[in-house]
């Protein structure tokens, strides 16, 4: 059996940065899950979900390698502070979590999440010309995946009777808060991901 092939030295170094700011994450401890509602979640509406997250799970790492080596954004310490100033958001996913994984809720946060990340991702148009295109899909992919979870929670009567805006109008004033921006919601992005993916694959077992 050949052996598999080597990581670059900036894709791991991108990885590590994920893995960094994955661990910041709030709410997102491992579970053991015991859900408490008796919400019921189609097996079609788990599997299709399972699928996107994935696809945006794959398009996020392969965008922070691409900033961290263009860039040389690797720097979780200075990133970390920077999100602080500029109030880059996380997403709490407390009720996708706790020992009782309450469903609803879980689903509303992941919902509510998804939006709030689109706008910023939305807002960092013009990063340049290299990433527009990864951007521009990854965007479109969370976009599609919230509109999937509204989709499921308007079916089982659970969704706001507001349609969600897109989020505040986020304003970066430089290149550089952009490109540093998109590795922090990349990264935060991806933490949240990795949380609905826990609970999602969960659900989803026969």
């Amino acid at each position: 059996m050949a052996d598999p092939a080597p990581q670059s030295p900036m894709k791991l170094v991108a990885l590590q940065l994920l893995l960094w700011l994955g661990a910041l994450c709030l709410g997102c401890e491992a579970v053991p899950l015991n859900p408490t509602s008796a919400l019921l979640l189609p097996r079609s509406f788990l599997l299709k979900s399972l699928e996107q997250v994935r696809k945006i799970q794959a398009e996020g790492t392969e965008l922070l390698e691409m900033l961290c080596t263009t860039y040389t954004l690797c720097h979780a310490n200075e990133l970390e502070l920077l999100g602080h100033s500029l109030a880059i958001p996380r997403a709490p996913l407390g009720s996708c979590s706790s020992q009782a994984l309450r469903l609803e809720s879980c689903l509303s946060q992941l919902h509510s999440g998804l939006v709030l990340y689109g706008s910023v991702l939305q807002a960092l148009g013009g990063i340049s010309s290299e990433f527009s295109p990864a951007l521009d899909t990854l965007q479109l992919d969370v976009a599609n995946f919230a509109t999937t979870v509204r989709q499921q929670m308007e079916d089982l009567g659970v969704a706001p009777e507001a349609k969600p805006t897109a989020g505040a109008m986020w304003a970066f004033t430089s290149t550089f808060q952009r490109r540093a921006v998109g590795v922090l919601v990349t990264s935060n992005l991806q933490s949240s991901l990795k949380l609905a993916y826990e609970v999602l694959r969960y659900l989803a077992e026969p």
